[in-house]
């Protein structure tokens, strides 16, 4: 049943993760740790965002931005292998608490962002749906774009990814400053994530994070779920609003984070 309710929640997480541009393990990694070990669900939601990131590039290979990939992604797996070597180290319910109080945090931050685009409409954190890029029609705030942006961008949500295993929605954050076309967007960011989820899935591996056998079994189920959501979601993406889900997500992290705060 475990190996079962794990395969329903990648593919909830695969199918809004991918609409939203939240990513994967946004969703699964406050949800598996009430359950297992930090570094444990680190380590699984890692190995599944991999392919989830390949599914991004192989469904929506309609162009790259190799620019932002280098200056996305070198710095990117620096501090990925940083945030993971703390992460091996660290007290569970330290590690627990910091975790939950990022997700609240940026929960709240994500509400209040789209409260302040007031002129534009609540602003998404995902690419719009239709063709536009995704900073079109947005009237309220958003990163300025730049070199600096790019790096910035990559070091913060490197190390989150490395930490916590969460760091798409800072990297989606951070590459709306360069208005990309959606298909460039997601593709963009697919690729940056493989370049960070390798170097963290090595850094965890070479520390001694393993899983338990019933979970590497469960992997032949886990992956090929996250492709059917994903499909899905694609399938779907220029037909829901993503301020709606954006709202949704907030509310779920702000949830999770307050009880892994008060509650390790």
């Amino acid at each position: 049943m475990e190996i079962l309710y794990i395969t329903l929640l990648t593919f909830i997480a695969a199918t809004i993760g991918t609409i939203t541009g939240f990513g994967t393990s946004t969703l699964m990694i406050p949800v598996l740790v009430i359950f297992f070990p930090p570094v444990e669900a680190i380590f699984l939601v890692a190995i599944i965002h991999w392919f989830g990131n390949v599914w991004k590039v192989a469904l929506f290979r309609k162009g790259f931005d190799f620019r932002l990939i280098a200056l996305f992604g070198l710095i990117g797996l620096a501090t990925s292998y940083f945030g993971a070597y703390i992460s091996l180290g660290a007290n569970e319910q330290i590690l627990l608490r910091i975790l939950g109080a990022f997700l609240a945090g940026y929960a709240l931050f994500l509400i209040f962002l789209g409260k302040f685009s007031a002129e534009g409409g609540p602003a998404s954190l995902g690419p719009p749906s239709g063709g536009a890029s995704p900073s079109a029609g947005r009237a309220g705030w958003k990163v300025p774009a730049g070199n600096m942006t790019a790096l910035s961008g990559g070091a913060l949500s490197g190390f989150f990814a490395g930490m916590f295993g969460i760091g798409g929605a800072i990297r989606s954050m951070f590459l709306l400053a360069f208005d990309l076309p959606k298909a460039v967007y997601i593709a963009t960011a697919g690729a940056i994530g493989l370049l960070v989820d390798s170097t963290r899935i090595i850094a965890y591996f070479t520390g001694g994070a393993t899983l338990p056998k019933e979970l590497w079994y469960g992997l032949l189920l886990f992956i090929p779920i996250s492709f059917a959501g994903a499909q899905i979601a694609k399938k779907i993406v220029d037909k829901i609003p993503q301020n709606k889900f954006r709202i949704v997500v907030a509310v779920f992290l702000f949830v999770i984070g307050a009880k892994l705060v008060l509650f390790p």
